[in-house]
């Protein structure tokens, strides 16, 4: 039997003003979640607390939409938040461009391209495997919450799942969205659900 070491309970941040128009944004200070991503971060407390499963920490990434996000969740389990240093990726002179005028640019290649000024696939892989690594070991047999962006839960899909940057973008992650990942014993992990929304 695997014994488990930790289980992540990541949560995407919300919708904001820039999810409908699929603009890129690596900005910690904006936007900010909107009426719609409140609603979606509401649908997920509702969820978790239905499940009544104890998490024994809430994590957030340092964005304004990703603290906005977990103030909500906290609220729910009436604890402490601890921000960490896992931001979205660095993605240069695409940042605050929508995505389609990227691809007509440069096609399907536009995914696993790395932009001027901006972050390569496999260092933010790097960066991100780091972070979940000294949450795993400094909470050894807990449950976890860790409220982020939606390419931070991808990065994680991909790390668990041996998945080539080509591929890991095509686990399509939303937000206000679930993703469970368990963490066991001799470096292994398991992917239990991945962006659910609740209804």
């Amino acid at each position: 039997m695997f014994k488990r070491k930790c289980k992540i309970t990541f949560i995407t941040h919300g919708a904001t003003v820039h999810t409908m128009d699929a603009i890129i944004n690596d900005s910690d200070k904006f936007p900010k979640i909107n009426d719609i991503g409140e609603e979606e971060i509401e649908k997920v407390c509702e969820y978790l607390a239905n499940r009544g499963v104890h998490y024994d920490k809430i994590y957030t990434s340092s964005s304004t939409r990703c603290t906005q996000s977990a103030q909500i969740v906290a609220k729910l389990f009436k604890k402490r938040i601890t921000t960490i240093d896992l931001p979205a990726r660095k993605m240069g002179e695409w940042s605050g461009q929508a995505f389609n005028d990227i691809y007509k640019q440069y096609g399907a290649e536009a995914i696993t391209m790395t932009p001027k000024g901006g972050e390569e696939i496999s260092e933010f892989n790097t960066r991100v495997q780091k972070v979940i690594n000294n949450l795993i070991e400094e909470n050894h047999g807990n449950r976890i919450i860790v409220v982020t962006t939606p390419d931070v839960v991808q990065a994680a899909i991909a790390l668990t799942l041996n998945l080539t940057p080509e591929n890991q973008f095509k686990n399509l992650v939303k937000t206000g969205s679930l993703t469970q990942i368990s963490y066991f014993v001799d470096n292994w992990s398991s992917v239990i659900y991945s962006d659910y929304m609740p209804l």
